[in-house]
């Protein structure tokens, strides 16, 4: 079973791919090929640097700098994620060409970037905007403001959920979450059922 998780950024979708990876399954996590893709494909820089010059310094990509471009052009965002997709989702299918009984797709470009399509079940991640505030600026050491941009510039919570097969709302703490997300991987099969023992 191939599951494409998506959904805004800040919203916890790490919580349940590290249950899925606590089951044996693959995860690949998008962001993080894409960025190792940075490193590794010069044609890929090459390309960015051709649409947003100034953003590539010594081989290397000026993230902020490009953030800062794309997360207040809706625009400019769109022509990232043309250049980014195809890499990635090339990258994606030869992560899966191993035919894992279980693995997970998360991308918050998943049905952008043609990933969906490899998916047998689609989930959405959803949180209330104030804890995706915060959850950003802890983690990525950016300010309100910055944070505020990223979440502007992308889908609506409506949109996931309108997109997914199914909706997980991270709305309390991340044992309530984790306990959240092994319900539904039950649920749906990816998960054994609950041993019950009988005293």
């Amino acid at each position: 079973m191939i599951l494409g998780i998506t959904g805004g950024t800040g919203c916890g979708k790490t919580t349940l791919l590290n249950e899925i990876r606590d089951l044996g399954g693959l995860v690949l996590d998008c962001d993080e090929i894409y960025h190792r893709l940075l490193q590794e494909d010069p044609a890929l820089l090459a390309a960015i640097e051709a649409r947003f010059p100034g953003t590539v310094n010594g081989g290397g990509l000026a993230r902020k700098k490009l953030g800062a471009i794309v997360f207040s052009d809706p625009q400019a965002l769109a022509d990232l994620n043309r250049i980014t997709h195809g890499a990635v989702r090339a990258a994606v299918l030869s992560r899966l060409a191993g035919a894992p009984s279980l693995a997970a797709i998360d991308a918050i470009g998943l049905f952008e970037g043609g990933l969906a399509s490899l998916c047998h079940v689609t989930v959405a991640v959803t949180a209330p905007v104030e804890d995706r505030i915060r959850r950003l600026m802890a983690r990525d050491g950016i300010s309100r403001e910055y944070a505020q941009k990223r979440i502007a510039a992308q889908h609506d919570e409506a949109w996931f959920r309108e997109k997914c097969d199914y909706t997980l709302h991270n709305d309390g703490t991340r044992e309530d979450f984790s306990l959240r997300c092994r319900a539904f991987l039950r649920r749906i099969g990816a998960a054994a059922p609950e041993q019950k023992t009988e005293i």
